[in-house]
């Protein structure tokens, strides 16, 4: 079971120099006077700086609209629900609520961990080893805080005291800082290049995640490989990740590739091969991962792959409130049984939106590859099946979930056939089991659809990632789930590796084949790695396998990004939605890929800028 621990305390962290009220509780006041007298309030505090994370402004639910939106993937699901606003649907404007709210989330999570920095080391009884560790982990978290605002926003302010410790309870007016100031950071000397630039980016999110790393952060084997907490793996990880982005900045301002790019990739492979060496490998199967996530478990297969997760807990009937809505809104579609108390199990497998859903590229590349493993996880090979309303009127909405509807014969086979992922799912085993669907509602059992011409075969598919059906609740709610959602995972590291090894290099290294070919042998996919010896036909070996491995972990959009890619990908999708060929909802989400090279930057909110005197004007074409 996960080992979350959220107390009244750290969820009103935020709360400092003000009432926050709380269940109706007594307003409190967190101040350095009545708090930080014990290393269980610091413990408690540091909890809060954690929960900014799962807040739903961010993992919680609206990164979905913020990030989700790339060449993959699109916002959809039935007729009547598909939205056609916000950033994901490229109609958003300064005002968006769920961009407003990520960027106070964001500056939430940093004013949280200035005040536990600023005050940490006067805390009574603190042991140094637990000092150190908490300080590393605070300052992690404000450099993984900053490292977002600057992938997302470009310029932004800096804070780096707390509103308590500037002497006003009134945000004071903060200019942004150019990001290509802020990134001036020399990364093999490990000194900055002007003065200015040490309050800056670098500082937090290269500096201060090496630091935590090498000083005070645990390693995954002391945490028990518990992806909950961060470890060195997780920090190194992430700065692999950093230096890449780093790496392609320039693209998305349309610049020259800057001379010490280069060496950005040999950092990004040398933190990369630091988690190679700390216990982590892949699961043997694709899924194994992702259904702990959902089963409210670790890492049961004992490969450690998950390295960093966003945690949440529980079922919607505590005091304590940390469910999030992974599973509910990305996830694989299901209608609303949660009213039915008598329907448990597979009859109710979890209500979900399914507001993402698989463009038929994703859909070309599986198929091309033979990746039969990832695609039938991470699209959805079939559909729930209820009765129908007309043929069984008597029974409607008393028998919940009948069966599952393959989208073919060959799906159907697959799934429920040995050795598949079937063989750790509900089953469904009515009368017409195998059988081919006939359009009749009171089939029972799992059935598949008939055969079709090549170009009436649907290719846009809903997420299918994160199923509720693992969900540990013997009756689960409707919106909140306990699904945990992945920061980091090894393959990611893997792919990382590879990348930055071949920019370095300017050819795939040994290392690098390697990392490819681990990815693509978990897969079950052939190993085509013999045959990529060019720079560029590896490259774009790595761009597919990020694409097929990492679906839906919102890494897409920053990838094609840094990349210089983004604006032409999202484009190109826009004639074949339009065309509706293999694509049920093109016509519609067809404006959701017309985008410009505005859509690379998240607009400042309208209403920072009310507040911060010192932010005028905008990111470009906002």
């Amino acid at each position: 079971m996960k080992t979350i621990k959220i107390t009244f305390l750290s969820l009103v962290a935020a709360c400092t120099m003000a009432s926050c009220d709380f269940l109706e509780k007594e307003p409190y006041k967190i101040t350095p006077e009545n708090y930080f007298q014990n290393e269980t309030e610091v413990s408690n505090f540091l909890t809060g700086i954690y929960a900014n994370l799962s807040q739903t402004s961010f993992y919680g639910n609206d990164y979905m609209v913020l990030a989700g939106g790339d060449d993959l993937e699109f916002y959809g699901g039935s007729t009547g629900r598909i939205s056609n606003t916000g950033l994901i649907c490229n109609n958003t404007t300064t005002s968006d609520a769920a961009v407003t709210q990520f960027w106070a989330d964001l500056y939430s999570g940093i004013e949280r961990a200035n005040m536990l920095l600023e005050h940490i080391d006067n805390v009574p009884s603190m042991g140094a080893e637990k000092t150190a560790q908490y300080k590393s982990e605070a300052r992690f978290l404000r450099a993984f805080y900053y490292f977002n605002l600057v992938q997302c926003w470009g310029d932004v302010p800096l804070k780096l005291e707390s509103t308590y410790s500037s002497g006003t309870v009134t945000n004071k007016d903060i200019a942004r800082t150019d990001k290509n100031v802020i990134y001036k950071f020399n990364p093999k000397t490990q000194k900055f290049k002007c003065e200015y630039c040490l309050s800056a980016f670098t500082e937090e999110a290269l500096k201060e995640m090496e630091e935590a790393a090498d000083e005070g952060l645990l390693s995954a084997k002391d945490l028990g490989y518990k992806p909950n907490r961060i470890s060195k793996s997780a920090a190194w990880g992430i700065l692999a990740r950093v230096y890449l982005f780093w790496a392609g900045e320039h693209n998305r301002d349309d610049q020259p590739e800057p001379a010490e790019a280069k060496s950005y990739f040999e950092r990004a492979s040398h933190f990369g091969q630091l988690v190679m060496g700390e216990g982590h490998e892949l699961a043997e199967d694709y899924w194994d991962t992702f259904i702990d996530m959902c089963s409210d478990k670790y890492n049961t297969s004992g490969s450690n792959e998950s390295i960093w997760e966003v945690e949440f807990a529980g079922d919607g009937t505590g005091d304590v409130r940390s469910e999030g809505r992974i599973g509910n809104t990305i996830g694989l579609q299901c209608a609303d049984f949660s009213s039915q108390s008598s329907l448990v199990g597979k009859a109710d497998p979890g209500y979900s939106y399914g507001f993402l859903w698989a463009t038929p590229k994703l859909y070309d590349l599986y198929t091309s590859n033979n990746d039969k493993e990832r695609f039938t996880w991470n699209i959805a090979p079939f559909t729930y099946r209820a009765l129908d309303s007309d043929a069984d009127k008597d029974i409607k909405g008393k028998t919940g979930i009948v069966g599952r509807t393959f989208e073919n014969q060959e799906l159907y086979e697959l799934v429920t056939g040995s050795g598949w992922y079937g063989e750790k799912s509900y089953d469904y085993d009515g009368a017409d089991e195998g059988k081919e669907f006939v359009n009749k509602g009171s089939q029972r059992g799992d059935v598949y659809k008939k055969a079709v011409a090549p170009e009436k075969v649907r290719k846009d598919l809903c997420c299918a990632k994160f199923r509720r059906e693992y969900e540990p609740a013997a009756k689960r709610n409707k919106n909140l789930t306990s699904i945990n959602f992945p920061i980091l995972r090894y393959s990611d590291v893997l792919l990382m590796v590879a990348e930055a090894e071949n920019e370095y290099w300017g050819s795939p290294t040994d290392l690098a084949k390697e990392c490819l070919r681990d990815v693509r042998i978990r897969a079950g996919i052939s190993d085509n790695t013999n045959e990529l010896n060019s720079q560029i036909a590896f490259r774009n070996a790595i761009k597919d396998e990020r694409a097929m491995e990492l679906c839906f972990e919102f890494t897409r959009r920053f990838d094609l990004i840094r990349w210089g890619e983004f604006v032409d990908k999202m484009n190109e999708q826009v004639d074949l939605a339009l065309s509706g060929i293999n694509w049920n909802q093109g016509s519609q989400v067809a404006p959701f890929f017309r985008v410009t090279s505005a859509y690379q930057y998240f607009p400042i909110p309208d209403a920072e800028k009310a507040v911060n005197k010192l932010i005028t004007g905008n990111n470009p074409g906002w």
